[in-house]
């Protein structure tokens, strides 16, 4: 069929199907200059001076591999990592358990949602601070001369203060804990109060118990949730440094406080290499997540 001979509703229905797509693009604009100014430029900007050389005083612009050779030739680098994944292991998993707790908590035996909102704004209460301050917190209660050891000195249950609750990898991953378990709660609460009650009622109208319908009904509904709550706190733990160097007095090793330490000697190419190998390994395992978990229905 020719052109002119197109009927005028189809040509118009075309117009406006161009119409709303050129609309579409240009209100999707702002937000892709947003991205490129400040998430794909910065990580453009790394991941070029990550090849670049440099002396005790200045940067020299090249293009050498020394960066990543010297980074991975250094027993020390997998051993920062180890001790990375460790902490953003156990913190998950401690994160995990909680959130769980507190989210299954508000969603199923909170029935108000008047109190769900109280209730989850308590939850919120530490993150009208900063994370330094709440971080900071926990020194004068972990202390030697803090409140736990006094305790439990008084009590009787220890003849001297406990050394390792404060400046050790147990400060660390109670820090994180408390730092981030909110991260963790709001998906898994999400994911819960999407759970049709309907499905819960004919579990247990066809016998199942409530540890039953926790196991088979609950957790694999909630995985979304659950694995956008691990990507927010594996990610935060990963890149973290101040926790690690405060909690525990420069005691423990991170990938961030790696990071840290060569910036702080200008060493910022190996600070690069060392931020994109951390940014690679983040993202391969976000990309692990979304192929065994489908996120995008919680999104």
């Amino acid at each position: 069929m020719a052109p002119e001979e197109i009927p005028g509703p189809f040509l118009l229905g075309l117009n406006f199907s161009g119409d709303v797509f050129l609309k579409t693009q240009l209100q999707i604009l702002p937000l892709i200059a947003i991205l490129a100014l400040f998430l794909i430029g910065p990580i453009l900007i790394i991941f070029v001076v990550s090849f670049w050389d440099y002396t005790e005083f200045s940067l020299v612009p090249d293009f050498v591999l020394t960066n990543y050779i010297e980074l991975f030739e250094s027993s020390v680098t997998y051993s920062i990592y180890l001790n990375t994944l460790k902490f953003a292991a156990l913190s998950w998993i401690f994160t995990l358990v909680i959130g769980f707790g507190v989210a299954y908590f508000l969603a199923f035996h909170v029935r108000q949602l008047r109190w769900q909102v109280i209730l989850f704004l308590v939850c919120t209460i530490p993150f009208w601070t900063s994370n330094i301050i709440r971080m900071i917190a926990w020194i004068p209660v972990l202390g030697r001369h803090g409140l736990i050891n006094k305790g439990l000195v008084n009590i009787g249950i220890v003849d001297q203060p406990v050394e390792w609750l404060l400046y050790s990898d147990f400060a660390v991953i109670l820090a994180f804990v408390h730092l981030y378990t909110l991260f963790m709660v709001v998906p898994i609460f999400n994911s819960m109060m999407r759970i049709d009650k309907s499905v819960l009622e004919a579990a247990r109208d066809a016998g199942a118990s409530a540890f039953q319908v926790l196991t088979h009904v609950i957790i694999p509904l909630c995985r979304p949730g659950i694995a956008i709550g691990t990507i927010f706190v594996v990610s935060l733990v990963m890149g973290d440094f101040v926790t690690v160097q405060a909690m525990s007095g420069g005691q423990s090793a991170s990938v961030g406080v790696a990071m840290n330490h060569k910036r702080a000697l200008l060493q910022y190419p190996a600070a690069a290499a060392d931020a994109m190998i951390l940014l690679i390994v983040v993202l391969a395992m976000v990309a692990m997540l979304m192929r065994t978990v489908n996120i995008r229905k919680e999104l």
